[in-house]
């Protein structure tokens, strides 16, 4: 209790004639405030600053542990990868090669005369080579009846060699009335546009495309 008489009795204007154990007090709080309001503005901004790396080593853990996962299934990715492109090259091969383009295009045309078609155009284009097979577009056009164009693509995907098809531009429409005649020929359809077929590239035709279309991209992104 002396000790709250003497806090009850301090001269305001006489520090210095303070008890010994008022002033270590006084100390001691001044001392415990400086340190209160140190820890509010630095160590408080610390342990924010702390638990922003926190959550981030938590999202760099989990981002790790994804990378992990994929990288330990990366070989046997990058062998199915392998395999697959090995099948797409045996199922192109399958396609005609070049030295028996000229002769395919050549049944083309003769299954469509053979299907009754009347070929008014039947015009090969240059080719395009791409990675691994090579289009050749045919610019075209042919009359004839809806069971005329179903015997020539059946006849087409008799043929020896894998043949494909496809469309592009193309239009099917009513035939014009022949001269002379107040009404369209019963039946009869005009196909008339582009059709690409396709052929693979051998493995040193397969380079010379890779290496072409390469250095087209390249030129690209310049």
């Amino acid at each position: 209790m002396k000790f709250l008489d003497d806090i009850r009795s301090l001269d305001r204007n006489n520090v210095g004639g303070w008890p010994q154990s008022v002033k270590i007090f006084f100390t001691v709080l001044v001392f415990a405030v400086v340190l209160l309001i140190g820890w509010y503005f630095f160590v408080s901004d610390q342990q924010d600053s702390l638990t922003s790396l926190a959550s981030k080593e938590e999202s760099l853990k989990q981002e790790f542990s994804t990378k992990q996962a994929k990288s330990v299934n990366l070989e046997a990715l990058q062998q199915q990868l392998d395999e697959m492109q090995d099948m797409l090259r045996q199922l192109l091969r399958q396609l005609p090669s070049k030295t028996e383009m000229p002769e395919l295009l050549t049944d083309i045309s003769q299954t469509a005369q053979a299907a009754g078609l009347d070929t008014g155009l039947f015009q090969p284009g240059p080719e395009v080579p791409k990675d691994f097979y090579a289009e050749k577009p045919i610019t075209l056009r042919m009359t004839g009846t809806y069971h005329q164009f179903g015997t020539f693509i059946s006849g087409v995907a008799s043929l020896p060699r894998v043949v494909i098809l496809t469309l592009h531009d193309v239009s099917l429409t009513p035939a014009k009335p022949a001269k002379g005649s107040a009404a369209p020929d019963d039946g009869q359809l005009v196909l008339q546009g582009t059709v690409k077929t396709y052929r693979y590239l051998d493995d040193e035709e397969s380079a010379a495309a890779t290496k072409k279309n390469a250095k087209v991209k390249a030129g690209g992104q310049k």
